[in-house]
């Protein structure tokens, strides 16, 4: 099992420009980004503060680390979006998202607050990308590192980011047998 890409690494077979997903495709990618606070919360859901404390690999970022990465990159994300609805093409600021993690709050809060602001977060995203018509899926942003890329790209790594960093933590607690504690 690869533990630091558990179910692969994001891939993008497409090319050209425009709308190259099925509409069944995008609604898939939109329940996924739907589902993701649910699913985060349950993987964290009774464990020890020794135990979010734990890396999900060597080397990697522990569990608490890992779910206030989402509320940083998930923010990020909603920005964008909403940057390439209303400008055009805009270039968007990237961030080192391994300096943010070793921030003293993304290594030391209580995960309940970036599981609350992610959760309220995707509650007005979903808002957002579920009003969107199928065109505007193909506006674009300019990524520093990845160039022009469009919103439905977009929509799609961040399906794949939830499930990655889900599948990191599930994947720890089924190879430590961590069970849910007791309430």
């Amino acid at each position: 099992m690869d533990l630091q890409y558990p179910v692969g690494k994001f891939s993008w077979t497409r090319s050209g420009d425009g709308l190259l997903a099925t509409e069944a495709e995008r609604q898939e990618w939109l329940d996924e980004i739907a589902e993701t606070p649910t699913r985060l919360w349950a993987a964290v859901t009774g464990l020890t503060d020794a135990q979010l404390d734990t890396p999900y690999r060597p080397g990697g970022w522990t569990v608490r680390q890992v779910v206030h990465h989402f509320a940083d990159s998930h923010l990020n994300a909603y920005t964008r979006f909403r940057l390439a609805l209303t400008e055009n093409v805009p270039t968007i600021k990237p961030y080192d998202e391994k300096s943010w993690a070793n921030l003293s709050d993304a290594r030391t809060a209580p995960v309940d607050i970036s599981l609350t602001l992610l959760e309220t977060l995707h509650q007005r995203w979903i808002l957002l990308l579920r009003s969107l018509q199928p065109q505007d899926f193909a506006r674009k942003l300019n990524h520093p590192e990845l160039g022009p890329v469009t919103l439905e790209k977009y929509l799609a790594m961040y399906a794949w980011h939830g499930k990655h960093h889900v599948a990191h933590i599930t994947n720890l607690r089924q190879r430590s047998g961590w069970k849910v504690a007791s309430a």
